[in-house]
């Protein structure tokens, strides 16, 4: 059986975007642990988001807390969430952050559950860690 030109190329590009698809949602956030939940200050670095661009892209700030060597990346949420409750954050804004201390790709990072910022919490988790979003 001989396959059409324009049919072929079209389940070779729907099998290539399943297998990019794939690839990018494996790197899914690792599961809130409350056993490991931690509360530290610290300033904002840098806010960036997981892809940078795209349709459904993920929130994370470095903070920094002191030495270089304790400086912490913490996943928020998805942009969407902090574009939705009008929530910013930029270079040396002072946060207080409460979530998870996990391993992802051997590097630690914390999965915020609140974070205080002038005076006014964000929940973006609950207490059992289900995503707020």
């Amino acid at each position: 059986m001989k396959t059409s030109g324009p049919v072929h190329t079209y389940l070779l590009q729907l099998a290539a975007f399943a297998f990019v698809a794939t690839v990018a949602y494996s790197q899914a956030v690792p599961k809130y642990d409350a056993s490991t939940e931690t509360t530290f200050k610290g300033t904002v670095a840098e806010l960036r988001f997981v892809p940078p661009s795209g349709p459904k892209p993920l929130a994370y700030v470095m903070t920094k807390t002191g030495s270089a060597k304790d400086d912490v990346e913490v996943f928020l949420c998805p942009k969407k969430f902090l574009d939705d409750m009008g929530i910013s954050f930029k270079a040396d804004d002072a946060i207080q952050v409460t979530g998870s201390k996990v391993k992802q790709d051997g590097a630690d990072l914390i999965l915020a559950r609140e974070v205080v910022k002038g005076g006014e919490t964000l929940t973006l988790r609950f207490q059992d860690g289900k995503p707020a979003w």
